[in-house]
């Protein structure tokens, strides 16, 4: 196959819908410091963005390729461009390995912090991939950490410290969204689960529903106290970050409401992006924060 026919696949195999993770997890920092439109700071986190993206994209190649054969009995996973035999095992493995490279190469010439960052989240994933997602309760967590690093890396690029109740709320929140994917695949794959994905032979529906709650709870109540301790959300003596709270607990329990009674079973990011209700809850929240940091 030339190789320029499998460039398509290559692209769709760093699953471009799932950039948004980075999108949504590098900017808190500017965004919450009240900096955004300093273009010199800007332009350093749209690069962190752009590095996090080739990085967790060369992970996705290398997991596919480690998970080829499971992916191939996957009710879905078949179609992705490896199992399906649309992009060749030898340039997935050399894309797998020059990407993160070239990555590595470009945050060591612009932020050696920022490096260490994502060398940290590289190995992460890359222990992910040939190890921990078969060890139970360890994948969720290691997944949901890969979020918090996306957060310190956008932290770190613009020289912020970042709330440690923004890093549990992120925290939380990320593996809110890592056991509600859990769980639909769970329900998705039915008795052959264990088949299709081995460490599903760990997991059951009450075990994965009380550890969303947990959660969910926890997600909440952190970021509750994350407004309540932002001196920057305060106007006139009172703390206007509250305001967000309402769409915020909308957009959480909007998602639980796909889960429990639509039964959506695509990822987080897929849903993040057809689904309007949510979309609204989002928005409305940036907005509030955008008119508390920037007009008022």
């Amino acid at each position: 196959m030339p190789i320029l026919n499998a460039v398509p696949a290559l692209f769709q195999s760093m699953r471009p819908r799932q950039w948004t993770k980075n999108v949504l997890f590098v900017f808190p920092a500017i965004v919450f410091s009240g900096q955004m439109f300093q273009a010199d700071l800007l332009a350093r986190v749209l690069l962190c963005c752009a590095l996090m993206i080739l990085t967790s994209g060369s992970v996705y190649i290398f997991n596919d390729v480690v998970d080829v054969d499971s992916d191939r009995r996957h009710p879905t996973k078949k179609n992705r461009p490896i199992a399906a035999g649309k992009l060749p095992l030898p340039l997935a493995k050399a894309a797998a390995m020059l990407i993160p490279l070239l990555a590595l190469a470009a945050a060591y010439t612009f932020d050696r912090e920022l490096m260490l960052v994502i060398l940290t989240y590289y190995a992460l994933q890359l222990a992910y991939s040939l190890k921990l997602k078969h060890v139970v309760l360890l994948d969720i967590l290691a997944v949901a950490a890969g979020f918090v690093l996306r957060l310190l890396a956008g932290g770190i690029v613009i020289d912020t410290n970042v709330s440690p109740w923004l890093y549990s709320s992120v925290g939380l929140l990320a593996l809110l969204l890592v056991i509600g994917k859990r769980r639909q695949e769970l329900i998705l794959l039915g008795e052959n689960a264990a088949a299709a994905r081995p460490i599903f032979q760990h997991y059951n529906l009450p075990l994965l529903d009380d550890m969303l709650r947990f959660a969910t709870t926890s997600t909440v109540l952190t970021y509750i106290i994350y407004i309540v301790e932002n001196d920057t959300l305060v106007r006139s003596g009172m703390n206007l970050g509250l305001l967000t709270v309402p769409p915020v607990l909308y957009g959480i329990f909007r998602y639980l409401y796909l889960l429990h009674v639509r039964r959506e079973n695509r990822p987080p990011d897929e849903i993040l992006l057809t689904d309007r209700p949510l979309q609204a809850a989002l928005v409305a929240a940036a907005l509030l924060y955008f008119v508390i940091l920037y007009v008022l």
